[in-house]
């Protein structure tokens, strides 16, 4: 009998304080099953990408993902293979001897995990009968014309199938199949109905109510127990699909979600309250050089100062140096992911720097995705002038340096009216006219194709934001994500976060919030809110999140306007900050993100699959009573030494931007980022990972 110390059902708010007993991970086969394996549609994708190696190397040849099978997904991400475990062999050739395709390989990420993908379009001649089997097993029935909802049926009646000849070779070992989303919890819906040996876990990312409801406007939280669910579910011709998803919830041994505040959604939503929290991850790369990531801001900010050049030809009335760089990115939508609070706390925050007559100018990036024809003319041909006036700058400059040279050479004083001939001073005058503009430098990159009912082009008409000579905030509305191969700002995602100054998610609706995550991992301070599931968790682990750049939002508990106030109260700090102290908080930012790392946040999922074996199979895997967590010493103090916190140890007008802190304010940065790798000091180990199992499939190359 394995028997394991208790994991009591905790939020992120009661950490075990204890040693957790290593899984027999070697008795075991652990199968997660998304429709986002190998297939990016949304967040889910990196979660489960980023979360491979750290399970692959925990659970070795006994970790698989179970996906859907798209061709063009399996040609360049999966190296087919043949299947190991007899069990795994077994279930695929039986499966495909039964007019079935399953496909079999290594998914090419770190960590290589093995996948098992169904290819969906060859089974659907057996949907109607599926569709019988589900509404056997909890009388849901699906329409039709969703096909969507079809092709979910399909992947779950496949992925049941195939844990149930999985269960029947398994040889005495004992199998754990996790969940994310509705997408995949039919095949938890059926494999429960069936009785599969099997301890299961559903995660639930977002609910799928909550969505739809946030995406309408409606004040969710302050009317979250007030809601007919069924009724609002029904109006909006989903209710199947609900249906399945709770069907998933309650069926399920152990429900987790991914944050505190989606947690306290689904209860409302699926009548659950989780077992777990599991919060995201990310794989968190350290750089030799202790400050490198400092230097790859000063890098790539050089590369967004150019397109700055080229966007403002003309207007570049304002001093780069004390330019500000702020974005926000993500799928646009306009009110869940906060652009609507965010654009009108930018027409204060221009308000503000005018009256004080600040020096400090700030460029902000809408990095959204939306409809377009092509690329800004004008916006082309911006970048097509500074490229123009680069070319004229060296040329001038190899003639002069020639002449200058031998001038000297001859022990001469140069003459620079002989240096610098007629034709030079022509060429020079020549590209002086070329910058010259009739119009203001536009507010979009591209042609958006509903440009007279756009929800960010329509606002900052209203808030009249033109990114005139006297605005210090200027908009950019880049329409697509961002691409190394683009022609106007060629920079990765990775690479344009790194060279910015903050990044701003006043979400409504975040279950997590992987974009401030990254930020954080990469030194970047980022805003973000109370109602997403990064800023709930940074709450929680860090005493004085703002000291660390991490400016948390209060959406939850503020009218829109306070929440506003304190958002443009907090971009106003900022901009008063001087090069220091923004330098500190880039070191304190960076320092956070050993909290983010799956290292460290991959033990929630340990205590998930520990729970459900002990509920699916409680008399082998026993869970011995034991007393309440706490977690007293845990958060991240205060900083102690000065500025404690950047915004708070300024002069009361901008215009101290460039003057230094007195040089008797102590800031000790080894200091600092001792006593931080104390605070970050795992509250229960890992565990011992056996050496057979500790790095089967890539080694740690960092």
């Amino acid at each position: 009998m394995h028997r394991g110390r208790s994991l009591s059902v905790t939020s992120l708010s009661g950490l075990p304080q204890w040693e957790v007993e290593e899984l027999p991970v070697e008795d075991l086969l652990l199968f997660e099953v998304a429709w986002e394996v190998t297939n990016k549609v949304g967040g889910i994708y990196t979660v489960i990408q980023t979360k491979a190696r750290t399970t692959a190397d925990e659970w070795g040849d006994n970790y698989f993902l179970i996906g859907p099978y798209f061709e063009h997904n399996m040609k360049t991400q999966v190296e087919q293979c043949e299947p190991v475990n007899e069990a795994v062999r077994r279930a695929v050739d039986t499966m495909n001897e039964n007019g079935c395709r399953v496909y079999f390989g290594r998914w090419l990420i770190e960590g290589n995990p093995y996948v098992v993908l169904f290819d969906i379009g060859c089974s659907s001649w057996n949907l109607d009968r599926w569709k019988g089997d589900l509404w056997e097993a909890c009388s849901v029935g699906i329409p039709y014309h969703d096909r969507e909802a079809n092709d979910m049926l399909i992947f779950g009646s496949l992925t049941a199938w195939f844990l149930k000849e999985v269960t029947d070779h398994a040889g005495g070992k004992h199998i754990i199949a996790h969940f994310h989303e509705w997408q995949a919890g039919t095949g938890l819906i059926l494999s429960r109905a069936r009785k599969l040996p099997i301890a299961t876990i559903f995660t639930t990312h977002a609910t799928l109510l909550g969505r739809y409801l946030c995406a309408a406007n409606i004040d969710f939280y302050n009317q979250l127990d007030k809601f007919d669910i069924d009724k609002e579910a029904g109006e909006r011709q989903i209710y199947h699909r609900y249906c399945m998803e709770r069907a998933s919830v309650h069926c399920a041994h152990v429900f987790t979600t991914v944050s505190e505040i989606t947690a306290i959604e689904a209860e409302h939503m699926l009548k659950r309250k989780p077992d777990v929290v599991t919060p995201n991850g990310l794989n968190v790369k350290k750089f030799s050089a202790v400050h490198e990531f400092q230097n790859l801001h000063a890098t790539y900010k050089a590369r967004i100062q150019d397109f700055v050049r080229g966007h403002f030809y003309g207007h570049l009335d304002f001093d780069l140096e004390k330019t500000l760089f702020l974005f926000i990115a993500g799928r646009y939508e306009f009110s869940n992911k906060g652009a609507d609070i965010f654009l009108e706390s930018l027409s204060r925050l221009n308000f503000l720097l005018r009256m004080h007559k600040s020096d400090v100018t700030v460029v902000v990036f809408f990095i959204m995705p939306a409809k377009t024809n092509n690329f800004n003319v004008e916006t082309l041909k911006g970048q097509a002038v500074r490229k123009q006036l680069w070319d004229i700058a060296h040329s001038v400059k190899e003639k002069f340096g020639k002449k200058l040279y031998d001038s000297l050479l001859r022990g001469e004083m140069p003459d620079i009216s002989n240096i610098l001939d007629r034709d030079d001073l022509t060429i020079m005058k020549r590209a002086i006219f070329s910058t010259q503009r009739q119009s203001l430098p536009p507010v979009t990159t591209h042609n958006m194709t509903d440009d007279s009912t756009d929800p960010i082009l329509s606002t900052i008409r209203r808030i009249a934001l033109f990114n005139s000579r006297t605005d210090r905030v200027k908009v950019i509305l880049h329409p697509e994500f961002l691409s190394s191969t683009s022609p106007l700002l060629p920079m990765d995602y990775e690479e344009f976060v790194r060279g910015c100054h903050l990044g701003v998610f006043p979400s409504y609706y975040e279950p997590w919030g992987y974009t401030p995550a990254e930020c954080t991992v990469m030194g970047i301070p980022s805003v973000t809110t109370n109602l997403s599931g990064f800023g709930c968790f940074m709450q929680e682990h860090v005493a004085d999140p703002t000291a660390y750049g991490i400016y948390i939002v209060d959406r939850r508990f503020c009218s829109p306007d306070d929440s506003c106030n304190q958002l443009t109260q907090f971009l106003y700090g900022f901009c008063k900050q001087s090069r220091r102290q923004r330098i500190i908080q880039r070191n304190r930012t960076e320092r956070l993100s050993d909290l983010l790392d799956w290292r460290y946040l991959g033990r929630y999922y340990q205590h998930a699959r520990r729970l459900s074996l002990s509920t699916a199979f409680p008399d082998v895997f026993h869970m011995e009573p034991t007393s309440p967590p706490t977690t007293e010493g845990f958060k991240y103090p205060r900083p102690s030494s000065v500025p404690p916190s950047p915004s708070w140890s300024q002069a009361s007008s901008p215009q101290s931007s460039d003057v230094e802190e007195n040089e008797e304010e102590r800031y000790d940065e080894e200091e600092e980022a001792a006593r931080d790798r104390l605070n970050i000091k795992s509250p229960f180990s890992l565990g011992h990972i056996p050496h057979s199992k500790r790095k089967l499939h890539g080694e740690d190359k960092n």
